[in-house]
């Protein structure tokens, strides 16, 4: 199907949509569409009233998100005349939202009413969690809303779940094997597993991975464990798993090769890089839309969650040079909590702060990859010529 669209220059250009995108989005889409060229648009201008638009719905008897029913009044509100252009409503009904279309939300949307999502009765434990999630991850009342009414149970948040059990397997395999839970690196076969990153095994790539499975004892697995289930569930479910696991999993390879280039001779265990990547992130973005973010006693959880990493990380400094046990060679490293701090922070927070929108189509995004792949290309260098250029004496691999 055609419809002609008014550019920038007033010249009318047709856009084409397919008839499988028409029955994925119908029945309003093609209801808008047959109508548009007639009583919806009959000057072709490329917009609609939106009266005309909840008179179609109305005689049609078409179902429409609340959330979207909100964003129609928001963005008939942003234009001077209250309509709204063509493109815009077929962004709305197909539930694609670009820089542009949120910026014309926020223009309009302050007069919509506020905490909706909080006054809803009569919801049952699973809707009553994804309102808590939409109010603990997003700054603004209207993705909120868009969130809660848009959320699917399919895909589940299967990766933060997944790599959590798995941490939790491998934790149990070893300690049950050593007949240690504590401190467990102090064990002279620990290193031997294939999973820990040694810098005598370099050359061994997954290791630079696999390292996140294991971990020093049972209070490191047990402080990455609940920050990933308490902040990386709720960040996978309202961000999608591709973003999220991304994200973790840069922190986690940018954690053992900034390891590789600044603590030259220490091992690496834990997953901190990938958690502190996602904690960072959140944090940052929380602190950055203080005044939008609704989450109970903010300031009093903030505190507390710096003071908990930063507690981690000095527990990880006192470990690698004060260990307080006899060891047989360097202890882990704990440069991979800042490197994942520092990734959640730059790249984390660009991720956050484009719910529903393209990274694809945002100029800080590619310059975020540009820096983070060109660090890649830095270690993997450093690691194939610094260790013999500069002499480093490491420690014999187990």
């Amino acid at each position: 199907m055609l419809v002609s669209v008014p550019s920038e220059t007033g010249q009318h250009h047709p856009i084409t949509f397919s008839p499988a995108f028409i029955r994925a989005h119908s029945p309003i889409l093609g209801a808008v569409q047959e109508g548009w060229s007639g009583r919806l648009d009959p000057d072709n201008t490329g917009f609609i009233g939106v009266e005309t638009f909840a008179s179609l719905v109305h005689s049609h008897e078409l179902p429409l998100d609340p959330a979207k029913l909100e964003m129609l009044v928001a963005l008939a509100q942003s234009n001077d005349e209250g309509q709204i252009c063509y493109q815009e409503l077929v962004d709305l009904i197909s539930s694609k939202r670009s820089s542009s279309f949120k910026r014309a939300i926020a223009n309009g949307q302050r007069a919509l009413p506020r905490d909706v999502l909080l006054d809803e009765t009569g919801l049952g434990f699973y809707k009553r969690f994804v309102r808590y999630v939409a109010y603990e991850i997003l700054p603004c009342e209207m993705d909120r809303r868009w969130y809660f009414y848009q959320h699917r149970t399919c895909p589940p948040p299967i990766f933060m779940a997944a790599v959590t059990l798995t941490q939790i397997i491998v934790f149990l395999c070893y300690g049950a094997r050593l007949n240690r839970w504590v401190l467990q690196t102090y064990h002279p076969e620990y290193m031997k597993s294939p999973l820990v990153y040694h810098p005598g095994h370099r050359a061994r790539a997954w290791r630079f991975f696999t390292y996140m499975f294991m971990h020093v004892g049972l209070e490191q697995l047990g402080f990455n464990a609940l920050l990933q289930l308490m902040i990386g569930v709720p960040l996978e479910m309202v961000h999608g798993i591709l973003r999220i696991s991304f994200l973790y999993l840069a922190g986690v390879l940018a954690g053992s090769l900034t390891v590789s280039i600044t603590d030259m001779r220490a091992p690496l265990v834990g997953g901190s890089g990938g958690v502190y990547a996602l904690c960072s992130a959140h944090l940052a973005n929380v602190v950055m839309n203080w005044a939008g973010m609704r989450c109970p006693y903010k300031l009093l959880r903030m505190v507390l969650a710096l003071v908990c990493m930063s507690s981690e990380v000095g527990r990880a400094v006192w470990l690698r040079f004060s260990p307080p046990l006899a060891a047989s060679g360097p202890q882990p490293s704990f440069m991979a909590h800042l490197a994942g701090a520092i990734v959640g922070i730059s790249m984390g927070l660009t991720i956050l702060r484009s719910y529903e929108e393209k990274l694809q189509d945002q100029c800080v995004w590619w310059v975020v990859l540009l820096s983070y792949a060109t660090f890649l290309v830095f270690a993997v260098f450093w690691n194939i010529f610094a260790y013999d250029l500069l002499g480093t004496q490491i420690p014999p691999p187990p």
